[in-house]
Order: C-alpha cells, then sequence, then structure tokens
C-alpha cells in the first residue's frame, strides 16, 4: 500500500486522516478487476519475478547435487541425526541416482557458503542505483536488459563451475549485478501504474512472484537434477529467461498514458489518483534528510533482519532437509519446495489482508507494523524450536511450513513502506532497502557455513539462535521508530533541504 488508505465515507474525519494524502473527490470511483491493464501489468512483473527468483535460487537446490558424493555433508547434521527415507515410503539411493555425466565437485560447507553469498555481492551494489535509473529512463529498459544478462549467466554457470571456482563466483557476482537491477528498477513501476488505494495489492501480487519461484527451482531442479543432471537446471531456467525477456519488451510500459491498449476509463483514473504525487523524475534526492530521517533507518536495518531469515529458508532449507531425513535430490525437490507455495498464497493474501484493514479504519503504520511482525517473529521463533525438537518427519515439516509461509506478510510491510514515507523518491529508496537486504544475504551463508563447519554438534542450533537475535533487533528498531506519513523531505521542494 502506497502513500494513502481507503477509508470510509466518514474517515476523512477522524483522527486518522493525517494518513490520507489523496483528495477522493478528484479520484474518479472505479471498480477493481483483475483484467484491468494495471493488473496485468502486476501479472506480468508477478512471473518477471518468478523467473528472477528461480535463477537466482537455482544453485540451492542444484548444490545437493553438485557435492555429492563428497564427505561435507554430514558437517551439516548438527545436532539431530539423520532419518532413514524408508521412514517416509522411500528409498535412499542419492548416490546412484544421479547422472553419470554430471561433474561433482569437493567443496567444504564453508565454500558452498561462500559460493551461496557470490550473488549478493553484484545485487547490493545496483539495487538502489537501479531504482533511481529507472525512475529517469523507464522500468521497461532497466529490467528487460537486466533480465536479458542475468538469464545468459545462468546458462553460463556450468562451464563457469568447470572453469573453477574463481570463474563461478565472478560469474554469480556479474549476475548479482543485473539481478539487483531488476529487483531494483520494477518499483518505479508503481509509482506511475499504482492508484494509492490499491498500491499493497499490486505490489504483493507482483512480488509473490518470487516466492512461486523459489517453490517451482526447488521442486523442479530437484527432478532435473535427478533425471538430466544438475547443468540442465541452469540451461532450462535460463532459456525459459531469454524467452520471456521478449514478452517484457512487448507488453510492459513504463506508465499508463504511453500503454497502446488500455481503456480511456482505467487510463483517466490512475493518471487522476496520482495527480497530486509528484514524479521524482526532477526532483533532487535529499541524501542528507535522507540520513537522519529515523523511519528510513527503521526500514533499511528491519529489511536486513528480515533477509537474513529468508536467506537461511531459501539456501539452507534443502540442505537442512537432506542433513535431518536423508533423502535423495528427488524427495529434498519436493519437500523443500512445500513451504514456498503456502509462502505464494499468503503474500497474495497479505495485500488483501493490509488493505481491507485500511478500510476498518486501521492507521497505515498501523497496518505497516502488523504485517511486518507477522513476517518475522513467528517465523524465527519457530526455527528456534525447531533446533531444540527431536528430528521427527510431520514436526519438522510442519513447523518449516509455517516459518517460510508466514515471512512474505513483510511484503505488505516494510518493503512498500517507502512509498509511504517518500512518494517522490520511493524507487530509489526501495533498492536502498533492499541493498541492506542483500547485505544480510550475502552474510548469512558465511556466517553460517562457519558456524555449520566449526560446531558439527550444534551447528543448527547456533545458525537459528542468531539468525532469532538478528531478525528481533531489527524487528524492536522498526517498531518503534517505523512510520507511514510522507516525511517532510519527501514533500514539497521548498521544504527540502540539501
Amino acid at each position: 500500500m502506497a502513500t494513502m488508505t481507503e477509508l470510509s465515507p466518514t474517515a476523512g474525519k477522524t483522527k486518522h486522516s493525517q494518513d490520507t494524502r489523496v483528495d477522493e473527490s478528484l479520484v474518479p470511483k472505479k471498480v477493481l478487476s483483475f483484467c484491468s491493464t494495471r493488473y496485468g501489468i502486476a501479472f506480468i512483473a508477478h512471473f518477471c519475478n518468478f523467473i528472477l527468483m528461480a535463477q537466482y535460487a537455482a544453485i540451492n537446490i542444484s548444490m545437493v547435487a553438485m557435492v555429492n558424493g563428497t564427505n561435507h555433508q554430514s558437517q551439516f547434521n548438527g545436532s539431530t541425526e539423520s532419518l532413514p527415507l524408508d521412514a517416509l515410503g522411500g528409498s535412499n539411493d542419492e548416490p546412484n541416482s544421479l547422472p553419470a555425466e554430471a561433474p561433482v565437485y569437493d567443496w567444504s560447507p564453508q565454500v558452498q557458503g561462500i559460493i551461496f553469498g557470490s550473488v549478493n555481492y553484484g545485487m547490493m551494489l545496483t539495487t538502489a542505483p537501479s531504482g533511481y535509473l529507472a525512475g529517469r529512463i523507464g522500468t521497461k529498459r532497466v529490467v528487460g536488459v537486466s533480465l536479458v544478462v542475468s538469464s545468459l549467466l545462468i546458462i553460463f554457470t556450468p562451464l563457469a563451475a568447470d572453469l573453477g571456482l574463481a570463474f563461478l563466483i565472478v560469474t554469480r557476482t556479474v549476475q548479482g549485478l543485473a539481478q539487483g537491477s531488476i529487483f531494483g528498477g520494477q518499483h518505479a513501476l508503481w509509482e506511475r501504474w499504482g492508484p494509492p488505494r490499491e498500491r499493497s495489492r499490486l505490489c504483493t501480487l507482483a512480488l509473490s512472484g518470487m516466492m512461486l519461484g523459489t517453490f517451482a527451482i526447488i521442486l523442479l531442479g530437484g527432478i532435473i537434477s535427478q533425471t538430466l543432471g544438475w547443468p540442465f537446471v541452469f540451461y532450462i531456467f535460463g532459456g525459459i529467461g531469454c524467452v520471456y525477456c521478449l514478452l517484457w519488451f512487448v507488453l510492459v510500459y513504463d506508465d499508463p498514458v504511453s500503454h497502446p491498449w488500455i481503456s480511456v476509463t482505467e487510463k483517466e483514473y490512475i493518471v487522476s489518483s496520482l495527480a497530486q504525487q509528484v514524479s521524482s523524475r526532477k526532483q533532487p534526492l535529499p541524501f542528507k534528510a535522507m540520513l537522519r530521517s529515523l523511519p528510513l533507518y527503521a526500514i533499511c536495518l528491519c529489511s536486513f533482519s528480515h533477509q537474513w531469515l529468508v536467506t537461511i529458508l531459501i539456501v539452507y532449507m534443502p540442505t537442512y532437509i537432506s542433513s535431518v531425513f536423508n533423502v535423495n535430490i528427488r524427495d529434498n525437490g519436493f519437500l523443500s519446495a512445500f513451504p514456498f507455495i503456502i509462502s505464494w498464497v499468503t503474500g497474495i493474501l497479505g495485500g488483501q489482508l493490509a488493505d481491507f484493514l485500511l478500510t476498518k479504519n486501521f492507521r497505515l503504520v498501523t497496518v505497516r507494523k502488523i504485517a511486518t511482525f507477522l513476517g518475522n517473529f513467528p517465523s524465527s521463533v519457530l526455527l528456534v524450536a525447531l533446533s531444540y525438537l527431536t528430528p521427527d518427519y510431520i514436526t519438522t515439516m510442519t513447523l518449516l511450513i509455517v516459518s517460510c509461509g508466514l515471512t512474505p506478510f513483510c511484503q505488505s510491510g516494510i518493503y512498500i513502506n517507502a512509498l509511504d514515507i517518500a512518494p517522490r523518491h520511493s524507487s530509489f529508496l526501495m533498492g536502498t532497502s533492499r541493498e541492506f537486504g542483500y547485505t544480510a544475504a550475502i552474510l548469512t551463508p558465511t556466517v553460517s557455513g562457519f558456524l555449520l563447519s566449526q560446531d558439527p554438534e550444534f551447528g543448527w542450533r547456533n545458525v537459528f539462535l542468531l539468525l532469532f537475535a538478528i531478525n528481533l533487533s531489527g524487528l524492536i528498531f522498526y517498531l518503534v521508530f517505523g512510520d507511514a506519513v510522507v516525511q517532510d523531505w519527501a514533500k514539497d521542494r521548498k521544504l527540502t533541504r540539501l
């Protein structure tokens, strides 16, 4: 949700009216339609994020096959003992089930952590600048070109692994530069396509594609690795990305005014609803004021702590399940993927819930904090509890499903909060907050790999306890200092001091 709330007809007279920043009388009434052009743009962005996340997480499930046959997997067992697959109704034929031609590498857990995190080195450098660039030259070009580059590099990944560890890390770092541009650049769409009262739904619909992509790559990646070999995971999803780029350039337009097929009614509705929001294209960025803004720091720090949680789930769930249940890569894919389809559903429903609460006269800042709390605290608590329980198939999978399923609520909280506090500069600020998140995505695999390598008995418990401490710290800071009112430095230019 962005810069206004849709309240009851009498809400303008309530004490919460300060959250409403668009004159309702200037906006024509419009019945919501999932067949409208703006929702079509959201669905296109949804599948763009699907492909992007599939490419981002491809190595997470492939790594189980890439290091299969080494003795490093046992180092991940932590404080739990492996359970035989026949307890789940299958057979543990993991070493013999991989195609003979698929290369296998001798990478320690710490090296694997560096490989996992290397893509985030590049993402951290481009997310904020790409948001600013997309605000100036358009999302269509920034995201489209970046998706082409990311898709080509994911196809090149198996060759880079064969050339050596250094080539693989460099390739993934450059890939991160492209993927960071996609993450950061797409936010500029909603400055021009998202009516304020619909931004929660549009943004969460687009962002939920990430969870669907994670589900698909973990599920299909295991099957592909076992039947064709792990290199085909990269070839297939890289090829899909190349094809989708063509659709992106044909179907996406930077604003409703330039869209050739949008109806006149919908165009007028969107343009009029955004009439009081000045574009940031010609507005200088008030860097000094931003550096003094506690609400902005709250968004960034909580993004960091939440991304630490998400990275643990995405990167280490296949490894954790493999270590606890000793399953083959195909069954690992099924077990690891299921929690993310739940996340996909809750991500979409979270936006609907946020807008529903706003119609019930909840303050915008309250909705943002509720969503952020639900996406952080319960998930981290459940993971800590998991490390203290005796490994049991039903209990373990239930806790992982619930923990993973709750995390997307933050899409209606911190991840679009910049649209509330600074709509003019939101694409840059949303990219900046994502950069803080990618800092966590770099540190998480490296730190976690070190903890798992140093303490074979209590490795997972240490990983989850550290996660809880970081997650709780960022959440508390956001609950105290988070805001949803347009900041003084983001208002009229005469109020902004550079």
